[in-house]
């Protein structure tokens, strides 16, 4: 049981400490919200979920709230270990016995709850309090969003946060983008965009680059042990690090169970399928990999469909010998529909033409995307070009783009519109339905 006395001691001193210098992010996520709901950030490991927090407590000070009546606690401090779920009322307790003066409306942050078994009852009692607005952020080892939504019966809204967008490494790096750039101001982004292309988001590699391949291989090695090995009861560990590689290898192209299976079973290593689909499973519920269907009017054919996989981080990619930069492209083109929330599948016609992305709104198909690193060989171009026409005609579809290195323009072809979108304004744009 954690006393009266250590709670005091944790409280106060966050309050005389005060909230660590923060590099801003892009963050989309409310403050105050009219509805009884807790706000809950999930992610990746090592993704910057408490610095989230942080930047949220900040800007709930900024409207003219004391930082007194913000409430913030990281339960993987060692001195919470083997913390229970009563001991979170004494919380509260407490803190009303330091402020009794702040019984109108308070900030309740709490870092890392899932280490506490039985949190969910707590959050659930603690949100029908009109004077408490709560915010939970976890490891998506052990709070995942599906979970969330079983324990807390429709008690939350739910945040991703992936690693850096290329909003957030410029503002790490220090670029500004102005509405108009200089050829020298222009050139800078794009040094900024090949490092991004190749170095990736995770805020600890972007700001310690010395130590990249160490950081991104300790990411790896901590999802694999503490997300997904002790998680999931996982047994064959090197089985999952041969799946893990061959996924990472795999980026950008389709993944087939069935192709691994035979040649596992080739190797002598004995693995059910269903083992097989479990560890794919819970790659994508720790947000290692993601997994991409081709798109059908038919909801079962695109749960059946063969699926094409993405991982979390292009250096993840890189430092596991991705050096491609049309399948780096591609990766990073994929994390940034999913970090602004767009409902994607990729497209395959009927003469086997593929299209990288298609935009969904409501299942209606908005868009179709192609993405490419260079067009300056004309059987690229060819090859993209009449895979967008293809689709057009059979989806009926005629906003179709291009996003490229650096070419930018219109053209028309067979009487359809063509766009070209650099990769750098599209990253920095909001959105490809503006276009």
């Amino acid at each position: 049981m954690i006393s009266r006395e250590k709670w005091a001691e944790i409280i106060k001193d966050f309050h005389e400490k005060g909230i660590p210098e923060l590099m801003q992010r892009e963050l989309e996520i409310p403050t105050d919200i009219p509805l009884k709901r807790a706000i809950t950030i999930i992610g990746p490991r090592r993704a910057g979920k408490t610095y989230s927090m942080f930047q949220l407590i900040k800007q709930v000070t900024e409207k003219n709230v004391s930082l007194e009546r913000v409430l913030y606690i990281n339960f993987e401090r060692t001195d919470l270990e083997g913390v229970k779920v009563n001991d979170l009322d004494e919380m509260i307790r407490t803190y009303y016995d330091i402020y009794p003066e702040h019984k109108k409306k308070i900030y309740l942050f709490l870092d890392e709850i899932q280490n506490i078994d039985g949190w969910e009852k707590f959050i659930r009692t603690i949100i029908e309090r009109e004077n408490i607005q709560v915010f939970i952020s976890g490891s998506s080892s052990k709070l995942l969003s599906k979970e969330i939504a079983t324990s807390l019966r429709g008690r939350t809204l739910t945040y991703n946060i992936f690693p850096f967008s290329f909003k957030d490494f410029l503002a790490a790096r220090g670029l500004k983008v102005d509405k108009y750039l200089s050829s020298s101001e222009k050139s800078k982004i794009m040094n900024a965009l090949d490092e991004y292309l190749h170095t990736g988001g995770y805020p600890e590699v972007v700001i310690y680059g010395k130590e990249k391949e160490r950081i991104l291989h300790d990411i790896l090695e901590t999802t694999i042990y503490r997300d997904i090995v002790d998680r999931y009861n996982v047994r064959n560990v090197n089985l999952l690090k041969l799946l893990i590689k061959s996924l990472i290898n795999s980026a950008g192209r389709n993944f087939s169970i069935h192709r691994f299976y035979n040649f596992i079973k080739s190797e002598g290593i004995k693995a059910s399928k269903m083992t097989l689909y479990n560890y794919i499973d819970a790659l994508s519920d720790v947000f290692c990999i993601f997994t991409l269907r081709k798109y059908s009017g038919s909801y079962k054919e695109r749960e059946q469909s063969l699926p094409k996989v993405y991982v979390i981080d292009n250096g993840i990619l890189t430092s596991n010998g991705i050096t491609d930069n049309g399948r780096l492209l591609e990766n990073l083109v994929f994390l940034e529909f999913k970090r602004r929330g767009e409902e994607i599948c990729y497209y395959t016609s009927t003469d086997n033409k593929e299209v990288d992305f298609v935009l969904l709104s409501k299942n209606k198909v908005k868009a179709l995307i192609q993405v490419a690193y260079s067009l300056d060989d004309y059987e690229v171009k060819e090859r993209e070009v009449s895979s967008l026409l293809k689709a057009s005609k059979e989806l009926g579809c005629n906003n179709l783009i291009i996003i490229t290195w650096s070419k930018e323009g219109e053209e028309k072809v067979s009487g359809k519109t063509i766009k070209y979108i650099p990769l750098w304004k599209w990253l920095l744009s909001s959105s490809l339905r503006e276009r």
